[in-house]
């Protein structure tokens, strides 16, 4: 077991991600809001883009779970392994990649990523953003060292669930023969808990943590006047 997996063993990783048009999307922003998660117990950090990316690493000292996004359907998180060893050359000791069977950009297998991106950085890890059991097992066979439920509601085979797809979770964890990391629709510290509770290696929570828009549209929408 690698360092990096057990440093986040039963803990917290924070994404630290904002999207196109909002205020927040630039990179000393992002490594002020992951200085503070990592102020508050962050154990990791997840980050998009090469230029946060770059920002976070000299901000922290943490592992960095790093993605690029192409596009916004389909394959796109860091689609293909061009963009994985971009990523990698940013110095994050993780790369998240899309890890469902579906079609890549380049036309390489998701074996073929993961070795090649193994080959240029042998000593980073690769974490399979999968959207169900058979992607995960698929992501396994592949040579993904870490297991994610980034995609489950999002790939097409399950539909998107208001909070963590339990039964989704369930069936990755009982097929998962490595590190499964819960993410995705994680809202409250309760639900935290009960991921790690039903087996999970680590969480992810981003929106609920940094993302003011949401979370200030969660209050706004649950008074009269909105």
């Amino acid at each position: 077991m690698s360092g990096v997996t057990e440093a986040i063993r039963g803990r917290l990783v924070v994404s630290c991600q904002a999207y196109p048009g909002e205020p927040m999307l630039d990179p000393r922003t992002m490594s002020q809001v992951a200085q503070s998660a990592v102020i508050g117990g962050a154990a990791a950090i997840r980050a998009k883009g090469l230029e946060d990316l770059r920002a976070i690493r000299t901000a922290v000292d943490v592992p960095i779970i790093g993605l690029v996004k192409v596009g916004k359907d389909g394959v796109y998180i860091t689609p293909t392994l061009a963009d994985c060893v971009a990523v990698a050359e940013t110095g994050c000791e993780v790369v998240a990649l899309d890890g469902t069977r579906r079609p890549r950009p380049d036309g390489l297998s998701l074996a073929e990523t993961v070795a090649g991106l193994k080959e240029r950085f042998p000593e980073v890890l690769v974490m399979a953003d999968c959207g169900s059991a058979g992607d995960a097992v698929a992501a396994q066979e592949a040579g993904a060292d870490l297991i994610g439920t980034t995609l489950v509601g999002y790939s097409g085979e399950r539909p998107k669930t208001d909070g963590p797809d339990w039964a989704a979770i369930d069936e990755m964890l009982a097929v998962a023969d490595r590190p499964l990391i819960v993410e995705g629709r994680l809202h409250t510290p309760a639900d935290a808990a009960e991921a790690m509770r039903r087996g999970a290696w680590s969480v992810v929570v981003g929106t609920a943590i940094t993302h003011p828009a949401t979370i200030t549209r969660w209050f706004a929408e649950a008074l009269p006047g909105s």
